[in-house]
């Protein structure tokens, strides 16, 4: 009777941290919100509205919503940046359609939404790289980064023998010819996708070393921060140092 008890009782709870609902949820946002955060992101391009909470915060609201798609879907549509960018920790992007998925890009704003969240969860999909290959070809450069973006994350957790490798050699050296000549923060996300091919693609290490050497330094306006670009060559090294290449991980959202 008592293990009866005890095991309704976590029912219950579990039920109960599952019933929030959006108007809740962005009641508890909201009163995480951090005017210095918030100066942060509109210093990296943020869009209003915007709250700044800081994403360690969101995770108290994470472990109440987690799995709970439709929650997520109504976040995201809110335009909140904030609350958007929870919606993708929320979200499982197997459960999400093309047209859900594009709807999300179309809707990412600034960098945060479109370099993070919407590759992260697109790399869950089974329509990622379709959509990624369209995305790179994109005249929007805000879902130019999204495509980028979510090619080094299907990288980072696809088995290599999952994946075409054809492919992503063709799209390191489509990198190489069009990096220098992009804006904004592409070339930010074209140098992130060489990284990740060459610290999760083990066929292509080599290759994606080679083609980041011949790269060099990439240049990209970070606006007011003190954020910069990674120098590729030496951040592959140092996962091959490491013993870390090729390993694979379970998710790309953080």
């Amino acid at each position: 009777m008592l293990l009866f008890l005890k095991h309704s009782q976590a029912i219950s709870k579990k039920s109960l941290i599952c019933k929030m609902n959006l108007e809740e949820v962005l009641v508890e946002l909201k009163s995480l919100a951090n005017e210095n955060i918030k100066k942060i992101f509109l210093n990296q391009g943020a869009v209003e509205p915007v709250w700044g909470v800081k994403v360690g915060d969101m995770k108290t609201i994470l472990k109440k919503i987690k799995n709970d798609q439709g929650l997520a879907m109504q976040l995201y549509d809110t335009g909140i940046s904030d609350a958007m960018y929870l919606a993708g920790l929320v979200a499982d992007g197997a459960k999400m359609s093309k047209t859900e998925l594009q709807n999300w890009v179309e809707k990412a704003r600034w960098s945060m939404l479109s370099e993070y969240t919407v590759p992260w969860v697109a790399s869950e999909s089974q329509y990622c790289t379709e959509l990624a290959l369209e995305w790179i070809d994109s005249d929007t450069d805000l879902i130019i980064t999204a495509g980028w973006s979510a090619l080094g994350s299907i990288a980072a957790i696809t088995p290599d023998h999952e994946l075409d490798l054809d492919l992503f050699k063709k799209l390191l050296h489509r990198v190489e010819k069009s990096i220098h000549q992009s804006f904004n923060k592409v070339p930010y996300a074209m140098n992130g996708f060489v990284i990740s091919i060459g610290a999760y693609i083990t066929p292509l290490s080599k290759e994606a070393m080679e083609v980041a050497k011949r790269i060099g330094k990439v240049s990209v306006n970070m606006g007011n921060t003190s954020c910069k670009v990674p120098y590729a060559p030496q951040y592959i090294q140092k996962v091959m140092d490491k013993g870390h290449a090729g390993k694979k991980r379970k998710t790309v959202k953080c």
